[in-house]
């Protein structure tokens, strides 16, 4: 397996932004549209009557196409692009975002940032930066090393991360870059494997470290899988905005304090490779998250360790992708 440094970089063509933004990337369950909802080829155009217009006239290749899942003003459980011109409102998206779905003319007031995606599961990957490896003396894995978490665990954009009362003395935070699949993925190689990635988005793979190391005996799902322990988001930032996932500079912010300050480049293996191996050993169906691995900076190896305290806030920070926030309390 190639490492990052030696990793291919063909093989992902572009998502075509032509005619209003159809993005066809998939074949999983359909976002519900209201039977009123027209084709923008019908002689409206659009969502209740209004014209649609293509997506250049508000986002621009330079701002990237940003999707975010939303509950508007309401209550509609929505898909939309952020809208640089209307703060606060986002453009609806008509469709599929695992299939076809095109930027509408309608607008919606953004009442509460959901996930960005509802993920029929979560992979997760250990010992993925070379850096992190060396500051917890393990020895850098020969391919990616896999745990899952639960589903359960997944929180939205400024939820409030939960200190479970089974173990809330040693919950800790890490940054990671978390890979959305498009479409079904099975035995994929390294250089078609970025043609099944949908798009990119802020992950924090947060841990309860007495439960991963100790109480489990090493087996690390449990102590990743307690409730909201799994923020994502704010958007879902779309592949062809992304020329690079494995140059992206990565950070968490604690109380406003940086913690973790690195580059995606010190992943030892590049976004392709890991697609790849994974989708050797199953079927990566449409939706399912990638969390990609956190670097060095975590709290329990800092002298003396630094977790999660009630009234925390901690932000995972990526280049390009945005600021994921949620602010910390003990479990009632």
């Amino acid at each position: 397996m190639q490492r990052v440094s030696e990793r291919s970089t063909g093989g992902a063509p572009r998502l075509r932004r032509d005619d209003g933004v159809h993005f066809l990337a998939g074949e999983q369950p359909k976002v519900a549209t209201k039977p009123s909802v027209r084709s923008k080829n019908s002689a409206s155009g659009a969502l209740g009557g209004s014209p649609s217009r293509t997506v250049s006239s508000h986002l621009t290749k330079e701002e990237g196409v940003k999707i975010i899942q939303f509950i508007s003003e309401n209550g509609e459980r929505l898909y939309g692009a952020i809208d640089s011109v209307e703060p606060g409102r986002a453009r609806v998206i008509e469709g599929d975002i695992l299939g076809a779905f095109s930027l509408t003319e309608r607008s919606a007031e953004i009442r509460k940032i959901l996930p960005p995606v509802s993920p029929p599961n979560i992979l997760a990957l250990g010992f993925s930066y070379g850096k992190h490896a060396g500051e917890t003396e393990s020895r850098p894995p020969e391919s990616p090393v896999l745990f899952i978490k639960g589903t359960n665990s997944l929180l939205g954009p400024g939820e409030t991360i939960l200190l479970p009362k089974a173990g809330p003395d040693e919950v800790d935070f890490e940054a990671e870059l978390a890979v959305v699949i498009g479409k079904r993925a099975k035995n994929v190689s390294p250089g078609e494997a970025l043609e099944y990635v949908l798009g990119y988005t802020c992950g924090n793979d947060v841990s309860a470290r007495d439960w991963q190391m100790v109480k489990q005996k090493k087996q690390w799902a449990r102590g990743k899988s307690f409730d909201t322990f799994c923020p994502l988001g704010p958007c879902l930032v779309t592949k062809d905005e992304i020329p690079d996932p494995n140059n992206l500079r990565i950070r968490s912010i604690l109380n406003g304090r940086v913690m973790q300050d690195s580059s995606t480049s010190d992943m030892l293996f590049s976004v392709a490779d890991i697609v790849s191996d994974l989708s050797r050993s199953m079927t990566l169906l449409p939706g399912t998250v990638i969390m990609t691995g956190t670097p060095e900076g975590v709290g329990f190896v800092r002298k003396p360790p630094v977790f999660l305290r009630h009234g925390d806030v901690i932000t995972i920070d990526i280049e390009r992708l945005g600021a994921l926030t949620n602010p910390v309390e003990r479990e009632p």
